[in-house]
């Protein structure tokens, strides 16, 4: 059995939740609490290629602006 997040046959989505942190999300399965789609149905390479692109500070929301409250 192949795992879902593996199957690249099947369609995904992208989700994004309050800290900006990204997920790969099959998109046969119900979006879980708290997450919201950015990118709907389409194919496994197109969803790794938008996170590629748009996520690219790893660090929670929370965590970016604590550091800079720090720094001011």
């Amino acid at each position: 059995m192949v795992n879902p997040f593996d199957d690249e046959s099947i369609r995904f989505r992208v989700l994004v939740n309050d800290e900006g942190q990204y997920s790969l999300w099959p998109a046969f399965a119900e979006v879980p609490p708290g997450w919201d789609i950015r990118l709907d149905d389409a194919p496994r390479n197109d969803c790794t290629a938008y996170i590629e692109k748009h996520w690219t500070d790893m660090r929670p929301s929370s965590l970016v602006a604590a550091m800079e409250a720090n720094h001011e």
